[in-house]
């Protein structure tokens, strides 16, 4: 039996040295690509109270760049649910599906390198790591997918990640659910 050539070994090593990154991206990719499909089921939990809320916070912020309304169900749950329960709901789900956006940072950093706002971000991540991941989250803003990325690809620790997501992303929950508790007349005509 002859040996694997040169080549061979080094490819060999480097799927080895990455597998978990390739898994990582894979993972990411693979959830964005069900939440898109699935889409139209995604609109049916919010009869399911704040189990849907949690389910909508956890899919909604699971998808990588694609934007799914996760806020407005949580605006819209604000108005027939207890506010201060929905964004509690929606600020445990929320960062559960940002870990997909640090999956593939962590396992496609070389794909988010060059870009201009990804070195403005990791500037901020490298000084102000946790600061930055928390005002990002309490925010609605479309940077924060590329700042989980960021915080993957750096290897930001996760449970610090998660822990400045969850309270960012809680606070901004609360808030969006209270404006919804105020405002119920403006969703009653969406719902069927």
């Amino acid at each position: 039996m002859s040996q694997p050539s040169a080549p061979a070994n080094a490819l060999l090593g480097t799927w080895y040295k990455y597998r978990g990154h390739l898994l990582a991206l894979l993972f990411s990719v693979g959830i964005t690509a069900l939440v898109i499909v699935f889409r139209q089921q995604l609109v049916s939990l919010r009869g399911y109270g704040y189990l849907g809320v949690f389910v909508i916070a956890v899919l909604g912020n699971a998808t990588v760049i694609v934007p799914v309304p996760s806020l407005a169900a949580t605006f819209a749950a604000g108005t027939f649910l207890n506010p201060l329960l929905v964004g509690l709901v929606a600020g445990l789900g929320e960062p559960l599906g940002e870990l997909t956006g640090y999956l593939a940072g962590y396992g496609g950093s070389a794909v988010i390198e060059d870009r201009a706002r990804y070195e403005r971000i990791r500037g901020w991540m490298r000084r102000h790591g946790f600061l930055t991941i928390l005002v990002l989250a309490a925010i609605p803003n479309p940077l924060f997918d590329l700042a989980g990325m960021t915080a993957g690809a750096m290897h930001f620790p996760v449970s610090r990640f998660l822990l400045a997501c969850w309270l960012g992303k809680t606070l901004k929950a609360i808030l969006v659910a209270f404006i919804g508790s105020r405002f119920p007349g403006m969703i009653a005509p969406l719902l069927p």
